[in-house]
């Protein structure tokens, strides 16, 4: 009986028609895609998040052979530490953009499933009396719990996520991250692989500096800066980096460059590469001299409140912050007086993936 179905009284099968066949085999692809989609196991995420003082940050990615693509992004100024060196608390106003930023963090993680992720908070959770308080509202009012993290561990997953930037002819780098409580400096040397993924660059020495852009520009100022407000800030920051230098022996270290991660040197990179509007692709990895600093700094000298308010890579939430980080910029300039920056738009989230990547052998050499 199957043979007399198949192909008549003889039991002989005749051909199928062109057509036919063609439908046949677009069947039986289509049906092997769907049986392998089933098959093959659920990509896994990771995701990273960044609270500091003035921004919040996330990113989401999944790892590639050597390095991980991100394949959604959220970055929003909340200047959560807005008025706390005067009152050493969280303020509400401030309290509530966050968690308005933090519903949508919370939105874009649930999205999506197998996702391991880090969460953490820096410096104005870690400076307030009602920081805990504030981990907590977090926690009931979006679902997300924020790991309050140690100045060395934010220097680390800063050294961690710029270590692709260390440029291998050098001996090493100083990195630095211009926040907006707390300034993270990192004496980095060579960076190695070990594995197949990003190169890992070993911390000689590291400090943080109690001061950012947003505590220094409410104790002299960030609408009117002048010449000789700016050079105050100047010579408030200058002992604090000369410390560090003489304590970690960098004087001696010969052929380095600076490395800087954060909204003050991205904003410099911009305004110096003259961008109609922000572009990470062109800013992240840009190397500048020393007379291409100057010659930014002195402009943004010259311009007022408004025009900074204008100004397409600067803008009205960060134009009375961005001469407060270059006067801290400044003071690192003049103790490590370095010809090369190369500038980085990554730092703690991209830190933060490597990490978790790696500790799950994304890259483990085969």
């Amino acid at each position: 009986m199957a043979d007399e179905r198949a192909g008549g009284a003889s039991g002989l099968q005749r051909p199928a028609p062109a057509r036919r066949r063609r439908r046949r085999w677009s069947h039986l692809r289509q049906q092997e895609r769907q049986q392998s989609r089933r098959a093959a196991p659920a990509e896994h995420y990771y995701a990273a998040l960044d609270l500091g003082t003035n921004n919040c940050r996330l990113l989401i990615a999944h790892p590639t052979e050597d390095s991980f693509r991100v394949i959604d992004a959220f970055s929003r100024i909340i200047r959560l530490g807005e008025g706390l060196s005067r009152t050493g608390r969280l303020a509400d106003a401030a309290i509530e953009r966050t968690l308005d930023a933090l519903k949508v963090c919370a939105l874009k993680l649930g999205r999506r499933k197998n996702i391991r992720a880090r969460l953490i908070a820096t410096e104005a959770a870690r400076a307030a009396a009602n920081g805990a308080e504030f981990i907590a509202r977090v926690k009931d009012e979006t679902g997300l719990s924020l790991e309050i993290v140690d100045r060395e561990t934010e220097a680390r997953l800063a050294a961690y996520g710029c270590a692709p930037l260390l440029d291998p002819g050098a001996r090493g780098a100083v990195l630095f991250d211009i926040g907006g409580g707390s300034s993270e400096l990192v004496l980095l040397e060579k960076s190695g692989s070990v594995d197949r993924g990003p190169p890992i660059a070993s911390m000689r020495a590291w400090t943080s500096l109690p001061m950012g852009v947003v505590s220094l520009a409410e104790r002299h100022g960030g609408e009117a800066v002048t010449c000789e407000t700016f050079e105050a800030m100047v010579s408030e920051a200058v002992p604090l980096v000369r410390d560090f230098a003489q304590q970690a022996g960098a004087e001696r270290m010969q052929d380095i460059h600076l490395l800087g991660t954060s909204g003050t040197v991205t904003t410099i990179a911009g305004v110096h590469l003259e961008l109609p509007r922000y572009d990470r692709k062109q800013v992240d990895g840009v190397w500048l001299c020393a007379s291409e600093v100057n010659a930014v700094v002195g402009r943004l000298m010259t311009t007022s409140y408004a025009e900074r308010v204008a100004h397409p890579c600067i803008g009205a939430e960060r134009a009375d912050l961005v001469l407060a980080g270059c006067a801290i910029f400044e003071a690192i300039r003049r103790v490590f007086p370095c010809d090369r920056l190369r500038v980085a738009d990554r730092g703690l989230r991209e830190g933060m993936l490597v990490q978790l990547m790696r500790e799950d052998d994304a890259w483990k050499k085969q």
